[in-house]
């Protein structure tokens, strides 16, 4: 037995569903550190950022699960569902702190979608994930079918790069740490890339 499958063998007896637990605990713990001035002297734009670049950091975590299980041969499938879910989770929340407690102002909201190019990209990137996170069933599979399931998952990847695409332009200067988030996405999508059909097609 190789050492993959002996680590899929451990995995298939670890189930999925603790995950929606342990998802909790990250927002707690931020919203305890801003209660607590923990988070700075912003602590509204901080529990943003925080819960935001954990949302994108688990997407990056779906889109490698695939690869990861191209190149080494661990599955980690089980857990894409779950995993998916929690990031679409953190995304809500995201949004949910940018509409509450930054904003405020209903009357606002509009308008800052359509004058701030950021969030302009935020939220088209959030109603992406919206059919993704709606589908995460095995009803809808059955439902809409196999191929087409997928077809509307496909949607993640889109979604994603709009993600890492907003985290750079919310910074007020350049920084590495969203760049490398986008460079890492777009390796990841490259995976799925048909190359042999490239150059067939270059011949």
């Amino acid at each position: 037995m190789t050492p993959a499958q002996r680590i899929n063998r451990g995995l298939s007896k670890v189930p999925a569903w603790p995950l929606y637990i342990l998802a909790l605990v990250p927002p707690v713990w931020f919203f305890w550190l801003g209660q607590t001035g923990g988070l700075g002297p912003e602590p509204i734009k901080a529990l943003e950022h925080e819960i935001g670049e954990l949302a994108l950091k688990l997407l990056i975590v779906v889109l490698a699960i695939t690869p990861l299980r191209n190149m080494s041969g661990v599955n980690l499938v089980k857990f894409r569902r779950a995993l998916g879910l929690v990031a679409f989770f953190y995304v809500v929340l995201h949004l949910l702190v940018w509409l509450v407690l930054d904003v405020g102002v209903l009357s606002r909201i509009w308008a800052d979608i359509l004058k701030r190019p950021y969030i302009t990209v935020g939220m088209a990137g959030f109603l992406l994930l919206i059919p993704a996170a709606v589908t995460s069933n095995n009803w809808s599979i059955r439902r809409l079918g196999p191929k087409r399931w997928k077809r509307v998952h496909q949607v993640t990847y889109a979604a994603a790069i709009l993600g890492a695409v907003h985290f750079i332009m919310v910074q007020k200067v350049w920084e590495a740490e969203p760049l490398v988030y986008l460079v890492v996405i777009a390796a990841l999508l490259s995976t799925r890339l048909d190359w042999r059909a490239f150059r067939q097609a270059d011949a």
